[in-house]
């Protein structure tokens, strides 16, 4: 567990999760910057009605694809936190935490292509 309180390698974690994806997801992937924070910051929590930081551990802000139209353009990324503290509390070993980093980017991968809590609840992804 102490490599993955190392910054570079839970990032490597994170790549490691996109990069498991399958190719027709990767090559869907438009306009979106999947980053890395240590926290949610206070404002971000007050957005989605969050109380503890530690409750919170990825984020997609953006427009779904399903939801772009034809004069979808010159628009700045989408992002994707995962938010690396709160992940490392929840896990004990660096399993655990390569298994909860690879469902929280699927998880918000899911929202970038439209997909809502209640309809991956809905299919069984939770």
């Amino acid at each position: 567990m102490k490599s993955i309180r190392n910054q570079d390698q839970f990032d490597e974690l994170v790549l490691s999760a996109i990069e498991d994806l399958p190719e027709i997801f990767l090559d869907c992937l438009e306009n979106v910057a999947i980053v890395v924070e240590e926290w949610p910051d206070r404002a971000t929590l007050q957005s989605v009605g969050v109380r503890q930081r530690s409750n919170l551990l990825g984020l997609y802000q953006g427009i779904p694809q399903t939801d772009r139209t034809h004069g979808y353009n010159l628009v700045m990324p989408d992002k994707i936190s995962i938010y690396r503290r709160p992940i490392l509390m929840r896990c004990r070993t660096e399993p655990e935490v390569r298994e909860l980093v690879q469902r929280v980017v699927r998880h918000e991968i899911a929202h970038h292509f439209g997909i809502d809590d209640d309809r991956l609840v809905e299919i069984g992804a939770y």
